[in-house]
């Protein structure tokens, strides 16, 4: 059995995360403090809070989280939900429950590492690329090839990390059509849904439109609390899910219960804090957007459908990766260079980077940017 490469955004973040000046590819929104998370909670939220015993939790998560977590679909209840310690359980949990040796997985690129590695690590798995002269357009022909008579999975993740596409309405239902006529799970990682930049674009849930379908959310990105370190499936297939129980047993266990009961006050709150989000994406993307046509000379900018990374093209003739690497040594700002994108199922694009506007210090980066770029000649 293939073992798992290096999680190589990992491996980049490791040296720079907490280092650069200038953190300007992180792909969750911007955080706020407990104080601030507290302030939201009603009077018997507050008081669960004062009195919250710190032992072990259930395995599949605080009942009452479990509820409030499905209330935010539109058919799934609480026995259709498992908790996770992050999306990155999940999807580890998932692809474990599914998979075997003899199996086969069909998923998207460009993507975040794990939605290939993990599945490469259990069985034969197959890429197909998202079209970036086409805004990142998703070829439902080439899904149809690349299925096979033992395909189980097809993996998707829409809004995309890191080119940030939504796809239709329509092409989300004929994927679901094809993954029916075959009997193949659709697995949807969604942990940017509720950001997109019009509202019509937003896709329904996975879980709530096919009954094969895995919906994978986090508090981390759309909601900023990555601290809480929460996340979730929701599936309508009980079986799979206590498969997915079971594994978990050898991970993490249960949750924090701290965590648990904070990311329950975010849900009940959550139009308060996706407005939040939003509001700050609607007020930083312009200025992103200008300063990529300021400098249209350099970048090539694709203007994000949904979530609050994008992943513009590199057009100096230094290369994308002497760039990345030159612009955080010497002036702290940090990019994601295209290598942390590389597939092992397809070429990925060389010549891109990821680069976020979810946090309140856009500007101070983009200013860090402007001045590295009036010093160098590129």
């Amino acid at each position: 059995m293939p073992t798992l490469r290096p999680f190589a955004l990992e491996v980049y973040f490791s040296k720079w995360e907490f280092t650069a000046k200038h953190h300007m590819c992180a792909s969750d929104m911007q955080s706020m403090t407990l104080t601030e998370l507290l302030s939201f909670a009603d009077d018997a939220d507050r008081h669960s809070w004062e009195q919250l015993h710190l032992g072990y939790t259930e395995t599949l998560g605080r009942p009452s989280l479990r509820e409030v977590i499905a209330s935010t679909y539109e058919s799934a209840n609480a026995s259709d939900v498992l908790c996770f310690a992050g999306a990155q359980e999940g999807l580890y949990c998932a692809m474990r429950a599914i998979l075997t040796p003899d199996d086969h997985v069909v998923t998207i690129t460009p993507n975040y590492q794990s939605s290939e590695s993990v599945p490469l690590s259990i069985c034969p798995t197959s890429g197909v690329p998202l079209n970036a002269e086409r805004n990142w357009d998703l070829d439902l022909g080439q899904v149809r090839d690349a299925i096979q008579p033992n395909t189980r999975v097809i993996s998707i993740n829409f809004p995309n990390n890191p080119t940030g596409k939504v796809i239709s309405h329509d092409a989300l239902n004929a994927l679901v059509a094809i993954a029916r006529d075959h009997g193949i799970y659709i697995f949807n990682d969604e942990v940017y849904r509720q950001l997109e930049r019009r509202p019509e674009a937003t896709l329904p849930q996975i879980a709530d439109i096919y009954e094969r379908g895995l919906s994978l959310n986090v508090m981390s990105k759309s909601y900023g609390l990555p601290g809480l370190r929460i996340g979730w499936i929701a599936c309508k297939d009980r079986q799979l899910l206590q498969r997915m129980e079971r594994i978990k047993h050898y991970l993490s266990i249960c949750n924090s219960a701290p965590s648990e009961l904070l990311a329950e006050i975010a849900l009940k709150n959550r139009d308060r804090i996706l407005k939040r989000c939003r509001d700050l994406i609607a007020y930083n993307l312009p200025l992103l957007s200008e300063f990529m046509k300021e400098r249209s000379d350099l970048f090539e900018w694709y203007l994000p459908d949904g979530g609050c990374i994008g992943y513009p093209r590199y057009l100096g003739g230094d290369g994308v990766e002497k760039f990345a690497k030159q612009l955080v040594e010497e002036s702290g700002v940090l990019l994601l260079p295209a290598s942390v994108y590389r597939s092992d199922l397809l070429p990925t694009p060389t010549d891109r980077f990821r680069i976020g506007y979810g946090r309140t210090n856009l500007s101070e980066g983009l200013a860090a940017m402007k001045n590295h770029l009036a010093k160098v000649a590129v």
